[in-house]
């Protein structure tokens, strides 16, 4: 990003698309910050971890907390990060209605606590993953 940046054209740069979800946190260590202190937001693909995270149990105590699925909670907080857009897969309409369900789901400190638990933060810089 750096590079880009510094090319002529680089003050152009509008988003940073990068996978990025609770089990793909590494961007939160440094590429995160950086893009925010310059007005560029991530594009998170794969919130659910190519639904990965729709099946995982650790985020089903905080979905029954809200009456949601854990696809939803999974996507409601990569939604709910600070400079962050997701671009959840939507093949069919059902899955266009859960997406668009949760934005009504609003974490509380209890639930960013726990997913934090489940899917600690980086601690480090690391690479960036794809998939």
């Amino acid at each position: 990003m750096e590079d880009l940046v510094g090319l002529p054209s680089g003050g152009n740069v509008q988003t940073n698309q990068v996978l990025y979800n609770l089990s793909r946190r590494g961007p939160e260590f440094d590429l995160s910050p950086w893009c925010a202190e310059r007005g560029i937001p991530l594009m998170a693909y794969s919130p659910v971890e190519q639904g990965a995270l729709a099946r995982n149990a650790r985020l089903e105590a905080v979905a029954a907390r809200h009456n949601a699925t854990a696809a939803q909670v999974a996507l409601a907080w990569v939604m709910a990060q600070p400079g962050v857009i997701a671009i959840p897969k939507a093949s069919r309409q059902e899955h266009v209605r859960q997406n668009s369900a949760a934005l009504d789901i609003k974490l509380t400190p209890q639930d960013i606590a726990d997913l934090d638990r489940a899917f600690p933060p980086p601690t480090r810089k690391r690479g960036l993953e794809m998939i």
